[in-house]
């Protein structure tokens, strides 16, 4: 039930949207069109899902990441009905609530593969029923997680407790880091964008979509904004993206030809050299390393000086790992010939980005967990004491003032607790013993 709620409902949510886009466009009589026009939703069903299809001489690939959101969101709510009807008792039985979900769910995408079929357009129904299986037992899964510790009152932050220190680290620096190389990439794409708002209106204007047309344009934008995110990633970390075959938007050049008539794409800097004030980019890379690398070694300081380095470095290989993975979501083919290749390399994204970001967070890692011991030795030093007397009755006595720890700091997000035990004074007494009970006194003669 909870998988054909979420297919049914979004199902439904993109029919609407096709119906609209077919009163815009020319058409002809509604009965005729019927058909098609539901072809076309459980096409954009699919593509919400990723799935991609192919085409007479070619495939299309480059998908909107934006529309995952809509079967995400539902797929999450459906996950929490689920957790709420069947009463789970133990967080354990999240796996088989996720399965439960993500196996009909998938059989529901690979139907509408085959249903979405024309001679024309060829969905691909193996990709149908991995993807659709995958993002239902991801989406569907947090739902059910989420609802569980609502209805067990645990905190979502307990949810880091749990893990283990070094992968807690590792997936706290790897999310800052891409953190802040998306953001970069989102600040490119904006400055761009504003930079080329003169085209951009041009670009509506020879369009003339109409007021639903232009709804229906700007839906489209905005759905492909996290791909332009990703693209300007790939701008900042080096190597670019291309936009057709024989083409690059990189740091080190920029050449392109036409481009298809949408609007965002105005974003894109002329050719030839590259805009200097687009240069500055290339630091970000690094900056991200220098963050990730301090929260890995915040989050589970490293005992051996030398290891710091090695887990910064880790670090920098996992963000590599999820932007190739990004810049393989992103980019794809809009069909045969020029457009077959639009998008970033993810190996090259990937590769550079593990090394750029990895070397900057093994000696950002390395001098923060040098810089941690240093401040927790010097906190844990010893003081005199005063002890009542001053300091030449307890010279005259001879005796030496013992010393007084300092309390150990407080343990906090994973780093281990400094305990400094003094050892007694040379020759000093371990305790001193106790005087003698005085004897009692003899009774009294009668």
């Amino acid at each position: 039930m909870a998988a054909a709620w979420s297919a049914g409902i979004g199902l439904a949510v993109l029919m609407t949207l096709t119906v609209a886009g077919w009163v815009a466009a020319p058409h002809g009589p509604f009965g005729e069109d019927i058909g098609d026009v539901l072809r076309a939703a459980v096409q954009a069903w699919l593509v919400g899902h990723h799935v991609g299809f192919g085409i007479p001489g070619g495939g299309v690939t480059l998908l909107p990441l934006g529309l995952v959101v809509l079967p995400g969101l539902l797929l999450y709510r459906a996950g929490r009905w689920l957790a709420r009807s069947c009463e789970l008792p133990r967080l354990r039985h999240l796996f088989r609530a996720a399965l439960a979900i993500a196996g009909p769910y998938a059989a529901i995408s690979g139907t509408l593969a085959l249903i979405g079929q024309t001679e024309v357009v060829r969905p691909s129904v193996l990709q149908a029923l991995i993807a659709g299986f995958g993002v239902a037992f991801v989406a569907g899964g947090a739902g059910v997680l989420f609802q569980l510790l609502k209805d067990k009152q645990i905190p979502k932050r307990r949810l880091l407790d749990l893990m283990p220190d070094r992968p807690r680290s590792l997936l706290v620096g790897t999310l800052s880091a891409t953190g802040t190389l998306l953001a970069t990439g989102a600040l490119l794409f904006g400055a761009g964008l504003a930079a080329g708002m003169d085209r951009a209106a041009a670009l509506t204007g020879n369009l003339a979509p109409g007021l639903v047309g232009g709804a229906l344009l700007l839906l489209v934008q905005l759905l492909y904004l996290p791909n332009a995110v990703v693209f300007g990633l790939a701008y900042a970390v080096g190597p670019g993206f291309a936009l057709g075959t024989g083409t690059v938007v990189a740091p080190t050049g920029v050449s392109v030809g036409a481009v298809p008539m949408l609007p965002m794409l105005a974003a894109l800097p002329d050719n030839g050299p590259a805009p200097v004030v687009s240069l500055a980019a290339l630091g970000v890379p690094f900056l991200a390393g220098a963050v990730g690398g301090v929260l890995t070694q915040r989050s589970a300081p490293a005992v051996v000086s030398e290891a710091a380095p090695l887990w910064g470095f880790v670090c920098g290989v996992t963000t590599g790992l999820v932007c190739a993975a990004l810049s393989l979501l992103a980019g794809g083919s809009l069909g045969a010939e020029r457009l077959s290749e639009v998008g970033p390399s993810a190996w090259q994204v990937g590769l550079i980005t593990a090394l750029e970001v990895g070397l900057a967070a093994a000696i950002a890692a390395w001098v923060a967990n040098w810089r941690y011991y240093r401040h927790a030795g010097a906190g844990t030093g010893g003081a005199p004491a005063e002890a009542g007397g001053d300091e030449g009755d307890e010279a005259a006595d001879g005796e030496e003032p013992s010393p007084v720890p300092v309390p150990a700091p407080a343990r906090r997000r994973g780093r281990p607790v400094l305990r400094v035990v003094p050892d007694p004074p040379t020759g000093a007494p371990a305790r001193a013993a106790a005087p003698p009970a005085p004897p009692a006194p003899p009774a009294p003669s009668g």
